[in-house]
């Protein structure tokens, strides 16, 4: 039977010298005893996976608001795909996979209903208040607002999967860091994988939803490089073959260029700046994990083709709007009369204040939960 020890030993004998090994883990906030037969990432990974945060990604939107339909992605599907990038990199690289997917599989659960129009708005309602930002609510979702264990609040995660929720980067996110968890040092090599896993597939899942809501078609995508280069031999080679089958097939010739342009220049650039360790990786100023110069500026272009004619369509500006009047009422009202926050809330505002603790209710919330939380306030003949 494969215990702890061994797994630590494979550590050591297999990943790259610059990955982050389970066993030189800086610990846990409240010490406890390591599990016999998972390392300390391992279990981190599974604690996430059992949280009610984590489920309810289930029912947290991206682009498009969740009654638009089923078929589109959620937070919980695109987790879950970006889980699957990400630790194929971390694979090709050397890298330490378990603390890869337990970041990545904690990244989002931070995020309130409605997409960034959730979080836009919790940023302007709380600015006066200590602020919003879905990645130090994502570290205070592990850290306080989980309750499963007696002996500590929130998850108890290592400080590696912290720092990697804390230092979360994308074209989307400047997160602000924690003093106690190091802002001045470059994040590990797993958490940069995580960062540009996310981004890959962000683009890749909203080109497909974008396809199947009608928003944009093959047509626009057609004048993109990137878009080109995948499509060209798939045209040929599937030419009979019904459009849905190859437009899954571009977009997974798309994820593969982008991985492989990835690891490739990834590479190149860990032994050219001689990068021996995961301290040096730590005193290099500039991001390790990255795409090559010719691959970042066909990305942008696919990138500007999305803001322009997806995320801009009038139908996402739209949705965008109505999620922003709802959470601002909602937020409204439970500051009105804190009384109609659940009792569990309640008890929060004496420790916490009355703000932030509406703002985690609402951050908490689904999509759905949050359109039925507003019928039941403001629609007089909805049952309460």
């Amino acid at each position: 039977m494969l215990t702890r020890k061994d797994i630590e030993q494979r550590e050591n004998k297999n990943l790259a010298p610059y990955a982050m090994r389970s066993s030189s883990t800086k610990g846990r906030k409240y010490p406890e005893k390591e599990p016999e037969y998972r390392s300390c990432y391992q279990r981190d990974r599974d604690r996430i996976i059992h949280s009610t945060a984590f489920r309810r990604l289930e029912y947290k939107t991206q682009v498009f608001v969740n009654h638009e339909g089923d078929y589109y992605r959620t937070r919980l599907t695109h987790t879950l795909e970006a889980s699957q990038i990400a630790r194929s990199i971390a694979r090709e690289l050397a890298l330490n996979e378990d603390l890869v997917e337990a970041i990545v599989l904690s990244h989002d659960i931070g995020h309130p209903p409605f997409g960034h129009a959730g979080e836009d708005t919790l940023s302007v309602l709380m600015k006066d208040n200590g602020g919003f930002d879905h990645n130090l609510q994502g570290l205070r979702v592990v850290d306080e607002l989980e309750q499963r264990y007696p002996t500590f609040p929130g998850l108890n995660l290592t400080w590696e999967v912290r720092e990697g929720i804390n230092k979360h980067t994308t074209m989307f996110d400047g997160p602000e860091r924690l003093i106690e968890l190091d802002p001045t040092s470059s994040p590990t090599l797993e958490t940069q994988i995580v960062d540009i896993a996310d981004e890959i597939a962000y683009d890749n899942h909203d080109i497909d939803d974008g396809i199947a809501s009608g928003l944009i078609d093959e047509k626009g995508l057609s004048k993109l490089r990137l878009w080109k280069e995948a499509s060209a031999g798939i045209k040929k080679n599937y030419s009979k073959r019904s459009n849905k089958i190859r437009r899954y097939q571009i977009i997974r010739s798309l994820i593969d260029r982008n991985i492989k342009d990835l690891v490739k220049n990834s590479e190149k650039k860990i032994k050219a700046n001689e990068i021996r360790s995961v301290a040096d990786v730590r005193k290099h100023p500039k991001k390790l994990i990255s795409f090559s110069g010719a691959m970042q500026e066909k990305r942008m272009e696919l990138r500007k083709f999305l803001t322009n004619n997806l995320y801009k369509n009038f139908r996402v500006v739209r949705m965008s709007n109505k999620a922003k009047r709802f959470i601002t009422e909602l937020f409204n009202i439970y500051l009105e009369k804190p009384e109609q926050l659940p009792p569990t809330d309640q008890e929060k505002i004496k420790k916490y204040g009355l703000h932030r603790v509406v703002c985690d209710h609402i951050a908490g919330m689904t999509d759905r939960y949050a359109l039925d939380e507003y019928k039941k306030l403001f629609e007089p003949y909805e049952r309460v």
